[in-house]
């Protein structure tokens, strides 16, 4: 794989400081990426997607002094194996037949909500979906969905927001007590 790597690099000096990086820190930033996603095939990929990185921004690597390169590599191959979490999480949204749990009492009303949120974008649906069907805390799903609990807090602010306006066009009215 570092023969690949190597022929994305312009200069013989790039591709030998790459090499050594690449020789120091091999082992390391798969484990990194294994630590964050528990599965070897996976932080294999999050591994050579960090490689890649480090290539693509390669002006800015080389650029660091040798110790903040290794840090720099770390934080890439973390952020990497993030990124595949994420990616992974989003793929595991409720089925299209989902029954919610449901209130007994204007049982129209909730499922016509439950089905507003469903007609949100992806980050404001999931988010609102744990907190408006299953009841969660902000910081229950800043755990779940791997975020943090200011972003869930922003997203539930403005999912509502959104599902406020969509109620408004429809001709519903909202009274703050």
């Amino acid at each position: 794989m570092l023969v690949i790597y190597l022929a994305m690099l312009e200069t013989e000096q790039d591709q030998r400081r790459f090499t050594r990086l690449f020789e120091a820190h091999e082992k390391k930033l798969y484990a990194v990426a294994l630590h964050v996603l528990g599965n070897p095939a996976q932080a294999e990929d999050a591994a050579q997607q960090t490689w890649l990185q480090l290539i693509k921004h390669w002006d800015r690597v080389s650029a660091l002094p040798w110790r903040e390169a290794e840090g720099y590599a770390v934080t890439v191959a973390k952020n990497c194996a993030l990124d595949m979490l994420r990616a992974e999480r989003k793929t595991d949204a409720f089925p299209e037949d989902w029954d919610p749990p449901a209130r007994e009492e204007d049982q129209g009303e909730y499922d016509y909500l439950v089905s507003l949120i469903h007609s949100l974008p992806e980050n404001y649906r999931r988010i609102l979906e744990l907190k408006c069907v299953e009841e969660r805390t902000n910081k229950e799903i800043a755990r779940r969905l791997g975020m943090n609990e200011s972003t869930v807090a922003a997203r539930v602010m403005r999912g509502r927001n959104m599902l406020k306006d969509r109620l408004e066009k429809e001709g519903y009215t909202y009274d703050a007590v």
